[in-house]
């Protein structure tokens, strides 16, 4: 044994090393870093994701090593509070809420504050912390995400330590499953199965779903679970996760027009109805005659309240700006729009491109989601994961660089009004551009509508 483990350290002591130096980076951004201290979050970061190349580069055959160390990576968070992120308080008070049958579509915690008898604990901390914003508002979380989060509040109790540690536990197990599936999905489409670690080793996935409590992880496990069952025929059963995954986050609703063609018209049908029923099925102990009308109205501020983190939106902003002057019209106006050019580019992939064969299925959903996210008007850091994910089973890694260049975006926090620096968010976009328009015009499989399998 100690022969073995010397010549194993001989072997791997440069990666070990780099491990151990992540670990130490992941450590301190856990526990000694302000999201106001931009600087030494970037330098955090940049150093945590050089690491991160590093070592797919040096070890990408050793799978139990990237994967322990992934792992550990995770762990070291596992302890703290988001410190990026305040939304963890709005799913512990939702999760309360659930729990003690209470609807989170019909209530906004503005009102619910004042009531003498209100049954969450610690619920004037939860309040306090979960920000204005979120206090006005019903809960736009879906029904299976607010399970989840009951589960938490019930595990955690009257401890906020608790349930927090409860979520952690549900991402970190999402994230093992994704690599499972990821890569017996991959090897189904004869890629490598090491690719499968530009998700599980990326700092982005990492600090914003371990770290700050983000379910992007969670509904990537069943999206990804649905992925793999369709790469083995399994359609029907495919419904079942990939409607799970919906009902975590509404995103991979973009895509249901894509599996026409993949399914032909008949599977197709059957495929929406099991989605359909299982959808259904879970949002009926939430539903009431004023649940649509909450939950719509609370989704659809993301199209015209919001805006962070901007590409398109902030160069027409800023042309907006020159000519009008208010600025403030412009995302009521813009938000209008986003979603019927979303619906139109969603029809094209859907009824211009062969999307029989898997591979082509996923790098038009990737297609899709990019336009959606370069026209948005809200794009937080969290939310390029899914991407990342979807570039693994293609050959575009755009969304590796995006993954890296949206920790810019995390400057506006270090500033007390939250004023983004659009320069910033300039290079961050003019990069990735750049870089997909590359990878478009090097591809043998290019990036455009009309692909022919």
């Amino acid at each position: 044994m100690p022969n073995r483990l010397s010549t194993y350290w001989k072997l791997h002591k440069v990666p070990i090393f780099m491990a151990l130096l992540a670990a130490i980076f992941y450590y301190t951004f856990a526990f000694h870093l302000e999201r106001t201290d931009f600087i030494k979050l970037l330098t955090l970061f940049a150093a945590s994701f050089f690491l991160c190349l590093k070592l797919i580069q040096f070890e990408k055959w050793n799978f139990k090593f990237l994967l322990v160390a992934g792992i550990i990576f995770r762990l070291i968070f596992l302890t703290t509070e988001p410190n990026l992120s305040q939304d963890y308080y709005r799913f512990i008070w939702d999760g309360h809420l659930v729990a003690n049958f209470i609807n989170p579509y019909l209530e906004v915690p503005n009102d619910l504050i004042t009531q003498s008898d209100l049954v969450i604990p610690n619920a004037q901390l939860l309040y306090d912390s979960m920000g204005s914003l979120s206090a006005k508002h019903y809960s736009n979380y879906p029904p299976l995400n607010q399970l989840l989060f009951a589960i938490a509040a019930l595990l955690g109790g009257k401890s906020i330590m608790g349930s927090v540690l409860a979520i952690k536990t549900m991402i970190i197990l999402a994230d093992i499953g994704i690599f499972y599936f990821g890569r017996k999905l991959l090897k189904n489409l004869n890629h490598s199965p090491h690719l499968i670690f530009w998700y599980f080793l990326n700092p982005l996935v990492i600090i914003e779903l371990t770290g700050n409590l983000h379910f992007e992880g969670v509904m990537l496990f069943f999206f990804v679970w649905a992925l793999y069952l369709l790469s083995i025929k399994k359609w029907a059963l495919a419904a079942i996760p990939y409607a799970l995954s919906i009902c975590i986050k509404l995103v991979p609703l973009l895509f249901l027009p894509l599996f026409l063609k993949h399914l032909g018209l008949k599977k197709s049908v059957s495929f929406y109805m099991i989605i359909g029923v299982t959808c259904v099925l879970l949002f009926v102990p939430f539903y009431s005659s004023e649940f649509i009308a909450n939950y719509s109205k609370t989704v659809g501020l993301w199209f015209s309240n919001f805006e962070f983190n901007a590409g398109l939106y902030n160069a027409i902003k800023y042309i907006a700006v020159q000519f009008e002057g208010k600025p403030w019209e412009l995302i009521k106006t813009y938000g209008k729009i986003t979603p019927i050019l979303t619906i139109l580019f969603v029809l094209l992939f859907t009824f211009l491109r062969d999307n029989q064969k898997i591979p082509t299925l996923i790098t038009s959903m990737m297609a899709v989601l990019t336009l959606y996210y370069f026209m948005s008007a809200t794009v937080h850091p969290w939310y390029i994961i899914f991407l990342v994910v979807l570039g693994v089973f293609t050959r575009y890694k755009y969304a590796v660089l995006w993954s890296a260049m949206v920790i810019l975006s995390y400057y506006a926090y270090s500033k007390v009004d939250f004023k983004e620096n659009l320069g910033l968010i300039a290079v961050e976009y003019i990069s990735v551009y750049a870089f997909l328009i590359y990878e478009i015009f090097n591809s043998k499989q290019q990036f455009v509508i009309f692909r022919k399998n």
